[in-house]
């Protein structure tokens, strides 16, 4: 999904649509209220029999230039990284940000950090 999005700005395009699920809708949200992209809608295709969901990413854009400048994944299935709350550190000297899967849901480093939660840090954007 990450990947997904980070291309689609490159190429200039203005939105991006992705299978659903709960996970990718809590990040979209997440990238949406941190200003990384500019409107996320859940909608359903209808298919031959089925109906599929699909998140669909407004990507955002500044004087041409893309939002998202890069994107660093963390944890991959091979490899899962943990952090304690205590270690929680700004990404970009705080013009980054850490998205951490806690035990009470996905949420930035910042949040995770006031609520003095660790987890699994997935990935960091700036």
């Amino acid at each position: 999904m990450l990947i997904q999005i980070k291309n689609a700005q490159q190429v200039k395009a203005e939105r991006v649509v992705i299978p659903a699920s709960k996970t990718k809708a809590e990040i979209a949200s997440i990238l949406k209220e941190s200003g990384f992209v500019e409107n996320v809608e859940k909608r359903k295709k209808k298919g031959k029999r089925v109906e599929h969901e699909y998140l669909d990413i407004a990507l955002r854009y500044y004087n041409g230039e893309g939002a998202i400048s890069d994107i660093k994944i963390m944890s991959r299935p091979s490899r899962h990284l943990y952090i304690k709350a205590k270690d929680i550190k700004p990404v970009r000297s705080g013009h980054g940000v850490a998205v951490i899967s806690t035990p009470q849901g996905i949420m930035t480093s910042f949040q995770a950090r006031k609520n003095n939660l660790g987890g699994e840090i997935l990935f960091e954007i700036w």
